[in-house]
């Protein structure tokens, strides 16, 4: 989800009463909904209905994608579907012509891959209405394997959207940047979900909220105080760079002051980082 920092895949979803109650089965369009309800509700009210919705081909559902798509939630979607017999017979019958380069991360054409659209070729009734069908074409990497979903010696992978505006290439490319969510995966990790070192179940659970903690805290640290370069920076430089930076605290003139080597290489980024927050703060 666009806007929202942090791991909400870590969410833990209970039910109430002493414990006993039954938990949400995984990846159901009821869980992707009460994550995507806890994940808004971390948003100023004024910017919940400017929100894109990203997952992939498990969110591609008809209860998820009513529910992104009912009056007056006001949000947009981009899912990933699974692709069906009736869209590999669709994709087979997409002339040469109407195929389209993609584009890379840097916007690019990228070699090897194509994009079309699938929406007239398919029968989306029960569907939200408004809903595109674009699908992806590429050549498969040298050694790669190929799956059986692969047609005619290339790899396709399709997507739903509700945007009625974009090249296909940058509609596609948009969809593909959900990736980053495999960097808040590695960047929990980093943080302390690689490993569940209590012995209790309770323990580890909450063990599991900590870290989740940790990561939105250090999502928004990067948004509101660090700038540049610095704002991709992971749990393990930030510990390098910032959080381990010897420092001292100097009271006088009523005031209360971090003091900062200056021989410290990030010295300017932490400093640069404080004062950003000390104009977000209130009075």
């Amino acid at each position: 989800m666009s806007r929202v920092p942090g791991n909400q895949a870590s969410t833990v979803l209970r039910g109430p009463g002493r414990g006993n109650a039954p938990r949400l089965p995984d990846n159901t369009a009821a869980e992707h909904i009460e994550v995507a309800r806890l994940a808004l509700a971390q948003l100023p009210r004024r910017l919940r209905r400017r929100v894109l919705i990203r997952t992939d081909s498990g969110g591609g559902t008809h209860d998820f994608l009513a529910w992104l798509s009912s009056p007056g939630r006001r949000l947009h979607y981009t899912v990933g579907m699974t692709i069906t017999e009736d869209m590999a017979q669709a994709i087979l019958a997409l002339p040469d012509r109407v195929w389209e380069p993609a584009c890379d991360a840097g916007g690019q054409v990228r070699p090897g891959a194509w994009v079309a659209e699938l929406t007239g070729l398919l029968d989306l009734t029960g569907w939200p209405a408004g809903m595109r069908v674009i699908v992806r074409k590429e050549r498969p990497h040298p050694g790669a394997q190929l799956r059986f979903t692969d047609l005619d010696g290339h790899r396709f992978t399709c997507f739903a959207t509700d945007a009625r505006r974009g090249q296909l290439a940058d509609l596609e490319l948009r969809h593909r940047r959900r990736a980053r969510c495999e960097d808040r995966i590695r960047a929990a990790k980093d943080t302390g979900l690689r490993n569940l070192p209590l012995h209790g179940f309770a323990q580890n659970q909450l063990w599991c909220e900590l870290v989740a903690m940790a990561c939105e805290l250090t999502a928004w640290m990067g948004m509101l105080a660090l700038d540049g370069p610095a704002r991709s920076w992971e749990p393990k430089r930030l510990r390098l760079r910032l959080f381990a930076a010897a420092g001292r605290l100097a009271r006088g003139s009523r005031r209360l002051r971090l003091r900062i080597a200056a021989t410290w290489p990030w010295a300017a980024q932490l400093t640069a980082a404080i004062s950003r927050l000390q104009a977000l703060a209130p009075g």
